[in-house]
C-alpha cells in the first residue's frame, strides 16, 4: 500500500546543517524529497537512512547552485515536476573575513550561492505552485538582515536580500494559494561556522542554538503562516514594532520636495 504523500519537498544545502535536518523533519511529516548539494555522497547516506526510517521516496541530486548549467538542473526541475509543493532554499555560505578582506572569485560566489539561486528558484517554484494553486516557498535568510553590524555586511546584505524578496513574493502569492517564508536564524551550531574560519563559540559565547530545535521551531512558524519567522526572538512584540515602524514610515520616502532638514546649508 502506498504511503500518503505530501507531495515533494526540494531542499537544497541538503548535505549537513539546517538543510540535512529539515530533509529529516520533512520526511517525517510526509513529504518525498529531493536533496540538492554538491556533496552526493553526504547525501546519498542521508538518503538511505530517511528511506530505511521514514519509507519514503528520497532523491539525490548532485549540483553546484554557484555553475549556472547546474543551477538551471535544478530551476527546470522545480518548473517542470509538479510533485513538488515545497521549496526549502537553505543552501548558503559565508566568507572567512569581509569585503575588504576577500577576492572577487569569493565574493561572487557567494552572490551566486546566497543571492543569484535562491532568487530563481524561488521564482521557477512561485510561477509553477501559483499556476496550481498551492504550494510552499521557505527561505533561510538570518536575523544579520536585521542587525548588519553585528559581523560582515556582504553575508548580512545576502540575507537582507532574502528577507525582502520573501515579504515582496509573499505579498503578491498569497492570493494564489502559495505560502511564502522567510526564517530568521539566529547563531546556529552548523558547519558554515567552521567553513568561513570562525569560530562561533568564541564569537558568541553561550548563544549557539541547535540545529534540530531551529528548524522544529521554524516549521511551527509555517504552520501558522508567519511570512517572517524568528526563532530566537523571545519577545514577538520587537519584531511587530520594527515591521510596523517601517511600515509607517514608507510613505514618507519619496516625495516631490527635498525634506527641510536639507535645505539649510551648513556654515563653513
Amino acid at each position: 500500500m502506498a504511503l500518503k504523500t505530501e507531495g515533494t519537498a526540494l531542499v537544497t544545502g541538503a548535505s549537513s546543517g539546517i538543510g540535512a535536518v529539515y530533509a529529516d523533519r520533512l520526511a517525517a511529516r510526509g513529504y518525498d524529497l529531493i536533496l540538492v548539494a554538491r556533496n552526493a555522497a553526504r547525501m546519498e547516506t542521508l538518503a538511505t537512512r530517511l528511506r530505511e526510517e521514514t519509507g519514503r521516496a528520497v532523491e539525490v541530486l548532485a549540483a553546484d547552485l554557484a555553475v549556472p548549467g547546474e543551477l538551471a538542473t535544478v530551476r527546470d526541475r522545480l518548473a517542470g515536476d509538479p510533485s513538488i509543493t515545497l521549496l526549502v532554499n537553505n543552501a548558503g555560505i559565508s566568507l572567512n573575513g569581509g569585503l575588504l578582506e576577500n577576492d572577487p572569485a569569493d565574493l561572487e560566489r557567494l552572490i551566486a550561492v546566497n543571492v543569484t539561486a535562491p532568487t530563481l528558484l524561488a521564482a521557477a517554484a512561485g510561477r509553477a505552485f501559483s499556476g496550481r494553486g498551492t504550494g510552499a516557498i521557505v527561505n533561510i535568510a538570518s536575523v544579520l538582515a536585521l542587525a548588519p553590524e553585528m559581523l560582515d555586511g556582504v553575508y548580512s546584505g545576502s540575507k537582507a536580500f532574502l528577507l525582502n524578496l520573501s515579504i515582496d513574493l509573499a505579498a503578491k502569492l498569497r492570493n494564489a494559494g502559495v505560502v511564502v517564508q522567510a526564517v530568521l536564524p539566529g547563531a546556529t551550531r552548523t558547519e558554515i561556522w567552521e567553513r568561513s574560519g570562525k569560530d562561533v563559540d568564541a564569537i558568541l559565547p553561550g548563544m549557539v542554538m541547535e540545529v534540530g530545535d531551529l528548524v522544529d521551531a521554524a516549521l511551527v512558524g509555517l504552520d501558522r503562516g508567519e511570512t517572517v519567522t524568528i526563532p530566537p526572538l523571545a519577545d514577538e512584540a520587537q519584531w511587530i514594532a520594527y515591521d510596523e515602524a517601517r511600515r509607517a514610515m514608507a510613505p514618507n520616502l519619496s516625495r516631490r520636495d527635498v525634506a527641510a532638514r536639507y535645505r539649510t546649508a551648513v556654515a563653513a
